[in-house]
């Protein structure tokens, strides 16, 4: 088939922004469904298979294999850190995640761990044939890819700082280099639904963001923001104060707090859209346990793609944030992410995340 692929031709004056242009084309495990938590507070039963031998730590003694390859950094350009890319075209300290090929192999798994968690819905808003979605901080695009299979009738617009989208694409989909903290050049009254996830660590000014996004939707339309809450919870003791999966979530949020960027909740992300005039808001929370230690099958499955996530995603999350803002060296930062991933499988630590989805609709006209 055809396909289009966008690349920057011109940088629109005193804008910022990259407008792209069309290039020449390029040449199972069952899983057992069942309802996720309606609130945060139902419990995730731990599987009795993890409460034997406590003296071990590890989840090979229990028959269950956690071991993973290790993913190889990219070498290619922008800045180097500890090893790792990360962004520089829009400024150091506008996003702390790096760039490379290791990280977007991370954002490609918690892709399809997030469709697990949602039972494999890309979206909560009540959505009918919609002609203009834009993802806002798309990352590898994936979600925006998905979403214009999903939806062949509409034009999927994704944006991110960095140009780090796959060449084949869908045609339907294209992808535009823009920092969405600045104004945004879209239409007023443009776009069906607007979408965000994971972005919150790159957020200096939610307001202005969201009323970019109430702005450019189109009346009856939906922004749906998805983000987890950077904290450790868990419901049976076996979390102390000194975790380091706590230890290292503790520190990422220090780091967010110093930057003066919210770490974000359930009210504050109804609040925004509250705020900035939507109607008919919806709110929804998921668990994501670290590591496989739930008796439900499901959560289970979600706990072992999380162990996988979690070989990269502490240094993803930790490294730029604890140098960088918090001014540790590399040794004691390095030290932080690593017994964090070693807390991780630990089958004794029965420790989740709570990731949210909140929609709401703008008003008709």
């Amino acid at each position: 088939m055809y396909i289009e692929y966008y690349v920057p031709v011109e940088k629109v004056p005193n804008q910022g922004i990259f407008r792209w242009g069309k290039a020449p084309p390029w040449p199972n495990d069952n899983i057992l469904s069942i309802k996720h938590p309606d609130t945060p507070e139902t419990m995730i039963e731990v599987d009795p298979k993890i409460l034997l031998k406590p003296e071990n730590e590890d989840y090979d003694s229990t028959g269950y294999d956690t071991s993973t390859a290790s993913l190889a950094s990219s070498i290619q350009e922008y800045i180097f850190e500890n090893g790792r890319r990360y962004h520089a075209y829009y400024g150091t300290d506008k996003y702390l995640q790096p760039t490379d090929e290791t990280e977007q192999d991370r954002l490609d798994l918690h892709h399809e761990m997030q469709r697990l968690v949602w039972e494999d819905k890309l979206h909560q808003s009540p959505l009918s044939e919609p002609h203009r979605i834009l993802d806002i901080g798309t990352g590898t695009g994936i979600w925006a890819i998905d979403m214009a299979d999903t939806y062949p009738m509409a034009e999927v617009i994704g944006t991110d700082l960095s140009p780090i989208q796959p060449t084949w694409v869908p045609a339907n989909c294209r992808f535009e280099v823009d920092d969405a903290m600045a104004d945004w050049t879209y239409k007023s009254d443009f776009f069906d639904f607007i979408h965000s996830r994971n972005i919150s660590s790159g957020v200096s000014n939610w307001e202005h963001l969201v009323s970019e996004m109430f702005r450019c939707t189109i009346p009856g339309g939906y922004v749906e923001l998805c983000e987890a809450d950077m904290s450790m919870h868990c419901d049976d003791g076996t979390m102390k104060a000194d975790n380091p999966l706590k230890v290292c979530a503790d520190n990422v949020r220090a780091s967010l707090v110093k930057m003066e960027r919210i770490c974000p909740d359930l009210e504050m992300l109804e609040n925004l859209l509250k705020k900035a005039g939507f109607e008919d808001i919806k709110t929804t929370t998921a668990k994501e346990p670290f590591g496989p230690w739930a008796k439900d099958h499901r959560m289970k499955k979600i706990g072992a793609m999380q162990l996988l996530h979690c070989e990269s995603v502490f240094e993803s999350y930790g490294m730029a944030a604890f140098t960088r803002v918090l001014g540790m060296d590399f040794a004691e930062a390095k030290a932080i992410c690593d017994a964090a991933k070693l807390a991780a499988k630990n089958k004794n630590y029965h420790i989740y995340g709570l990731y949210f989805r909140v929609y709401g609709r703008k008003p008709k006209a």
